[in-house]
């Protein structure tokens, strides 16, 4: 996606890229540029080689430097197609400077197109009210995935008591490396969108300023919250741990118990099944029944004692 719009004081409206690249006017321009090629900044006026460099820059993470009286400011945010991408947040690469901004992204933004309708209404009338909208619509878009990600920590605690343990094992596996990737983005964009409501630049009015350090505050709470989603599991993952221990030790006794109860069973049967002389009662018509009994009753006596020792139940 790329565009031109320029604000002339009265009205916005669109022109062409190659116009916008030789533009030397007072009104405000804002060139927006896919990255395909390489050559989308080729013959802009007055783009310093430096700023060039970055916009074109294959891999990019969040900053904000201060160059003379321009700002080169790369933050992440969400994406209009996340299959596109195999990182949570894509990137745009931003360079303002008195009454003109340079952006590109090679994935189109969600913020990108919101700020381009805001300013082809004539919201935005300057490079100040274009960044401080991105700071604060990426910050916008990006909160509600962090809570998402809490909330589903939160159920996935609740159901430790019934839910499959392997199933949850998974999903909090899932939740802790979205959580990692979220945080190596917000983090740096939060500093980034806090130095840049730090600089000393006249086209950046108090109220921008002020919107900047909201959406700062915003990037700060959202990262603060995913070094506790990311850390958090680990505790799930003890409870879990020692669920299954608790599980394994609960089947291993119930094999021991009947292993147990069989044992004395076994050799009497086995002893009173040899086939020899003198095994007594074997011409008695009841000896047979009598035998049963017997094992009967050393089932039941050994099973009693194990209820006398607790080994059975909770008690």
């Amino acid at each position: 996606m790329a565009f031109a719009i320029l604000f002339d004081r009265r009205s916005a409206r669109e022109i062409e890229n190659e116009e916008a690249k030789r533009y030397r006017g007072s009104g405000f321009l804002w060139l927006h540029q896919g990255l395909e090629s390489g050559s989308e900044f080729d013959g802009i006026v007055g783009l310093p080689e430096v700023a060039r460099s970055a916009l074109l820059a294959a891999e990019t993470r969040p900053r904000c430097e201060q160059i003379v009286d321009g700002v080169l400011l790369n933050l992440r945010g969400l994406a209009i197609d996340q299959s596109q991408s195999n990182e949570p947040l894509s990137s745009i690469r931003t360079w303002a400077h008195e009454n003109r901004v340079i952006s590109a992204n090679r994935i189109d933004l969600r913020v990108t197109e919101k700020c381009a309708a805001a300013m082809r209404r004539g919201t935005l009338c300057d490079p100040g009210d274009l960044v401080a909208m991105l700071a604060r619509e990426i910050s916008h878009a990006v909160d509600p995935q962090v809570a998402d990600l809490g909330d589903e920590l939160d159920s996935c605690e609740q159901q430790l008591d019934s839910a499959r343990i392997y199933d949850l094992r998974r999903r909090i596996a899932r939740i802790r490396s979205l959580a990692i990737d979220f945080r190596r983005f917000i983090a740096p964009d939060r500093d980034a969108v806090a130095a840049l409501a730090r600089l000393s630049l006249q086209w950046l009015s108090e109220e921008d300023r002020l919107h900047i350090r909201e959406a700062a505050d915003r990037f700060a709470r959202m990262a603060e919250k995913l070094d506790a989603i990311r850390d958090r599991p680990a505790l799930v993952h003890e409870q879990i741990t020692d669920m299954r221990a608790e599980m394994i030790d609960q089947r291993s006794l119930v094999i021991a118990i009947v292993a147990f109860v069989f044992l004395p069973l076994t050799f009497v049967t086995g002893l009173l099944g040899m086939n020899v002389e003198g095994i007594p009662f074997s011409d008695r018509p009841w000896a047979f029944w009598g035998i049963v009994g017997f094992c009967l009753l050393v089932g039941a006596v050994t099973v009693g004692w194990f209820f006398a020792r607790h080994w059975l139940g909770r008690g």
